[in-house]
């Protein structure tokens, strides 16, 4: 079984630029097209966050169109805090899931080897995030419902510091963290937020941020406090594999690079 995460395209109604400067939308399809051509196939394509850049209607109607035509496998999506909730709800309603709680876009996916927790940190209007007591309680419930069963868990904004953009990041992470640490079936937390890959532990479970597809964040690590600035280093993306026990997590890279070539020995080796 594979997942495949893109995560932050920001996407904008046809016709614009993100951040005046940023083809968003002719990254993200050739993000998405790369995904499509991957092998083997994608069971699942994630989604974790900040399908548009501004929310409005037309970003969402156009990435609609590019994930009709570019993939095959079950699209599941989650919003970020560049999103519109009621915007994100009613363009993409015919995702799996979207609509599925009256509120919030959160909901799991049942029929993988792994189950998928899919969970909605937005605070309008913030670039933050936070588990508010209604969708912490539904995790909680979730995730009792399933005891023995692997999981993941799917979110926008990463609950813990990493060095960078932490400021932004969720508010609650550590009550989301003792959240976890009740629940040991959770074996894996993806996130998208900060355009950078990062690992780091949350409870017993392993946390990981997956690259943006459109820019990533400069690696400050000297300003932990300070939302870095922005460059047009290597769009990626990360396969979540199955491996019989647990999930094991590569990066893949949108663009394609010289080779493959073949490993020559050299004479000289000491092997």
């Amino acid at each position: 079984m594979h997942i495949i995460q893109l995560t932050d395209l920001h996407c904008v109604p046809y016709g614009r630029m993100a951040m005046g400067r940023c083809e968003t939308n002719t990254l993200a399809e050739r993000a998405l097209r790369a995904v499509g051509r991957f092998r083997p196939a994608a069971d699942a394509v994630l989604i974790t966050g900040d399908l548009s850049d501004n929310g409005l209607p037309g970003a969402y109607d156009l990435l609609a169109g590019i994930i009709r035509e570019t993939q095959t496998a079950p699209v599941y999506v989650i919003p970020g805090n560049h999103d519109r909730r009621d915007n994100f709800r009613s363009q993409l309603a015919h995702l799996p899931g979207v609509t599925d709680h009256p509120e919030f876009v959160q909901y799991t996916v049942e029929h993988l080897r792994v189950r998928l927790v899919m969970l909605d940190t937005v605070i309008f209007g913030s670039p933050a995030g936070e588990m508010c007591d209604a969708r912490m309680a539904w995790l909680e419930a979730r995730l009792a419902e399933q005891p023995d069963r692997p999981t993941m868990i799917a979110m926008h904004h990463p609950p813990f510091d990493c060095g960078i953009n932490d400021a932004i990041g969720l508010q609650n992470a550590a009550a989301f963290t003792a959240l976890i640490a009740r629940h040991r079936q959770v074996i894996r937390i993806v996130c998208g937020h900060h355009h950078r890959p990062v690992t780091a532990p949350v409870a017993h479970a392993i946390g990981t941020i997956c690259p943006g597809v459109a820019h990533q964040v400069e690696l400050d690590l000297a300003n932990p406090g300070l939302v870095g600035k922005w460059y047009l280093e290597p769009a990626a993306f990360q396969v979540h594999s199955w491996l019989g026990s647990t999930i094991v997590s590569h990066t893949g890279y949108v663009d394609a690079y010289p080779g493959p070539y073949p490993f020559l020995g050299d004479p000289d080796a000491p092997h």
